[in-house]
């Protein structure tokens, strides 16, 4: 550990050496307010501020930070492909084959021998698996099983579909995150430049890590937690070689990291002692805001800023380092990389003894957690500020509020957890219709109110109210009209919802039509074409709501679904459905204009819906939707979903009906 020059922790005059301008040891500053002192002479400085972005290839990205959101701009896979090994069939061909009615196709002509991955040949939609097939010497194969059409085929855009959310803003690379980067057509991404961390250990009796230290030597461990716990949030830190106690040594180390790094950490010498030049040189170069605060460990701790730039000075316990660190210098690393991390989990536990405290500072006492029958245990560790073995030990840490004297036993405790947690649920999960907007929400959502975040799953609007009977979702797209009346969602929802309190809440108005290949050569204008003998159709999937307008639309014209090619063949997104017709695989099929114009698909526009959240009262009014509802209230989001095209948000986040568990009073059409 670095020099525990800070033995008793508690405020003392201040001596400099001798001849030297005395440096006062200010009184003790409450941890808030200290924290308000420095956050706010750094904001006016200029420094807390998001640090530039950079591109880079994304085999370097990993533990970056994204400084924007990431689309897809290709889909994955990019074509029809095999997904096993086998032979490609068009579906119909294979009609009842079976283990005793086996079907021989012949090589070449009706069955192609195809591996996984492979594009799928043209007329072929199946691919019938090695395993149910075998070979036949005169140049067929028998098949032993039929197939529905794409059954073993992976659909262009199964995984991705081009224009997609891949990753938020102000999100963390893991590996698997450049993996679908790469998958959707890109070979670098933007990050934010990390913020550049200077970390100098002071200490004339500091020996370097591996070193036989003697007595009144100490090995100088200290300097590597501390870049590596930089490094660990995203830094890029940089550890100098001890600086011995000269006040001038000092002073030229600091003033020279000052010219290479934004945060510059100066570890040891923050007390008040003959040798602790920390507070001196702060001030000599800039100004000294804080000097002690009201926090155990960690008391003397020295929060600076120096040619615009945060200079922190922590104690030399490693118990008493990491936890300044923490409170003081994790919050400007988040600042320079835009991201807000989420705060650690915690949970209730027990205190299972009497823990004292003294009264005046806040203090952090890091547990063991076990659990005894129904409870949680915390049991305190060894509270001493050079106690490292705490930490590695350590499960969880518990606050005592410093006008507190200490914990009886038995008392309920919140714990920040610090191993592996229990999940915390922060997402608000939305099931049911899809819509392109609902990318965007998540990205707003998550970058405006991070850890919070949006889980969608699209499984029509029949589904997602199924799903809110079922207590699995927060709220459910939805956008079912009522055959009877031609209003939305408000039958539906009372039949399947029958006496929930629900609120119908405005996502948006938005226009419903046929995508088609660009410049529409088919000439298709209407409904009424998709019964031609030329166009053939992609739908979506039963339950859906854009599923049931068109079934809504055909019985009001008098036309039957089964007279329409591909009407049996189902999608569950908009998307995925102007995939298709990009495809190939599809002439027309029914979607909102975002998807036609992601795709690059002309639009034949047909009626205007109305596109809702349904959410229960309960979770309404819960803290999980509060983002959600938030985010939809902004005319800034509104403008941004407008831009997509198809939209009339006019109405966004607005109450459309209240259901009370009694007829409905529906207040906008």
């Amino acid at each position: 550990m670095t020099a525990p020059r800070e033995s008793s922790e508690q405020p003392g005059p201040a001596v400099p050496p001798e001849g030297a301008d005395r440096v006062p040891y200010l009184q003790d500053v409450p941890l808030d307010e200290a924290q308000a002192r420095f956050r706010q002479a750094l904001a006016d400085a200029g420094e807390l501020a998001p640090a530039p972005e950079m591109a880079l290839p994304l085999d370097e990205a990993v533990g970056r930070v994204t400084a924007s959101a990431v689309w897809a701009r290709a889909s994955n896979p990019h074509y029809h492909a095999a997904a096993m090994d086998g032979v490609a069939v068009a579906a119909a061909s294979t009609s009842g084959a079976s283990p005793t009615s086996p079907l021989r196709l012949r090589l070449d002509r009706d069955a192609l021998w195809i591996d996984t991955g492979d594009a799928m040949p043209a007329g072929m939609d199946a691919v019938v698996m090695a395993e149910d097939l075998h070979e036949v010497g005169d140049g067929s194969v028998e098949i032993l099983a039929a197939v529905a059409p794409w059954q073993h085929v992976r659909p262009l855009g199964e995984d991705i579909v081009a224009t997609e959310l891949v990753l938020p803003a102000g999100h963390t690379l893991r590996p698997v995150d450049v993996a679908a980067a790469a998958a959707a057509g890109h070979a670098s991404i933007d990050v934010r430049r990390p913020p550049r961390v200077a970390v100098l250990p002071t200490g004339s009796e500091l020996v370097p890590p591996g070193a036989q230290a003697g007595p009144g030597e100490i090995v100088d461990s200290n300097s590597l937690m501390l870049a590596a716990t930089a490094r660990e949030w995203g830094a890029d830190a940089e550890r100098s070689p001890p600086i011995p106690d000269d006040f001038e040594r000092l002073r030229t180390a600091v003033d020279e990291a000052l010219d290479r790094a934004d945060i510059v950490v100066i570890n040891a010498g923050s007390s008040a002692g003959a040798e602790d030049f920390t507070a001196r040189v702060i001030a000599d170069l800039g100004e000294v805001l804080v000097h002690g605060v009201a926090i155990r460990p960690g008391h003397p701790v020295v929060l600076g800023v120096a040619r615009g730039r945060a200079v922190v000075g922590i104690p030399g316990y490693p118990v008493s380092a990491a936890l300044a660190m923490e409170l003081f210098v994790a919050p400007l690393i988040d600042a320079g990389l835009g991201r807000r991390r989420p705060p650690r989990p915690r949970l209730q536990a027990v205190v299972p003894r009497a823990v004292v405290s003294p009264m005046g500072d806040d203090e952090f006492v890091r547990v063991k957690l076990g659990r005894v029958g129904e409870r949680t245990i915390a049991a305190p560790l060894a509270r001493g500020a050079g106690m490292i073995t705490s930490m590695v030990r350590a499960d969880g840490i518990i606050g005592i509020p410093r006008m507190s004297e200490g914990l009886p036993a038995g008392s309920t405790v919140d714990v920040e957890l610090l191993t592996d947690p229990a999940a915390v649920n922060h997402t608000a999960v939305i099931i049911g219709s899809h819509d392109p907007a609902l990318d965007l929400l998540a990205n707003e959502v998550h970058r405006r109110f991070a850890p919070a975040a949006v889980a969608s799953t699209n499984v029509g609007s029949q589904g997602g109210l199924v799903a809110l009977r079922r207590n699995t979702a927060h709220a459910a797209g939805c956008h079912l009209i009522d055959p009877a009346t031609g209003s939305y969602n408000v039958a539906d929802v009372q039949r399947i919802l029958p006496g929930r309190s629900v609120f119908l809440v405005t996502f948006a108005h938005r226009q419903q039509g046929l995508m088609v290949a660009p410049g529409n050569p088919l000439g298709i204008h209407a409904i009424d074409d998709l019964l031609r003998d030329d166009v053939v159709f992609v739908n979506r999937q039963r339950g859906s709501g854009t599923r049931m307008l068109l079934d809504y639309e055909l019985k009001r014209r008098g036309l039957a679904g089964a007279n329409i090619a591909g009407y049996e063949r189902e999608l569950y997104t908009h998307v995925a459905v102007a995939a298709d017709v990009a495809a190939g695989g599809a002439d027309a099929g029914l979607g909102v204009l975002a998807a036609a114009r992601a795709l690059k698909l002309d639009f034949v526009p047909l009626l205007e819906e109305r596109y809702d959240l349904v959410i229960p009262r309960e979770h309404y009014e819960s803290p999980v939707m509060r983002p959600v509802l938030e985010v939809l209230r902004d005319p800034a989001f509104a403008r941004q979903v407008e831009a997509m095209g198809g939209y009339d948000t006019s109405r966004m986040g607005q109450v459309a009906a209240e259901l009370p568990g009694s007829p409905s009073r529906e207040t906008l059409p």
